[in-house]
């Protein structure tokens, strides 16, 4: 593999882990809004992102721990078939759900005052 192809992989990585927030948001809601809502405004999902969930859709736990019963499974079947690939998702869905819990922690602070 290039290391075009590295970083590409890597970057869909990174990005399309976060495409289980859907389904966590149907899954507590039961309704397909927020899936609806960004194929109609795809311009939401990376300019207004704050604008795609409702406070109650999705929970930070709830986020970090699909993240994690995803990543898990995906990086144990991907050591199967290339460890260098896997050991590459591995770390960069380390990395992300580290970044996701700087930012939530980062907010909790900021709204203890």
């Amino acid at each position: 593999m290039t290391g075009v192809a590295w970083v590409a992989l890597a970057a869909a990585v990174g990005v399309g882990i976060d495409f289980d927030h859907f389904l966590v948001a149907w899954y507590k809601t039961g309704e397909t809004r927020t899936i609806r809502y960004c194929l109609r405004n795809p311009r939401a999902v990376f300019l207004d992102q704050d604008s795609i969930f409702a406070e109650d859709d999705l929970g930070k736990f709830d986020r970090l721990l699909s993240h994690l019963l995803i990543g898990g499974p995906l990086v144990a079947a991907l050591w199967l078939l290339d460890p260098a690939v896997a050991l590459l998702v591995a770390a960069t869905l380390y990395v992300h759900v580290v970044a996701d819990l700087v930012a939530d922690i980062r907010e909790l602070n900021a709204a203890d005052g």
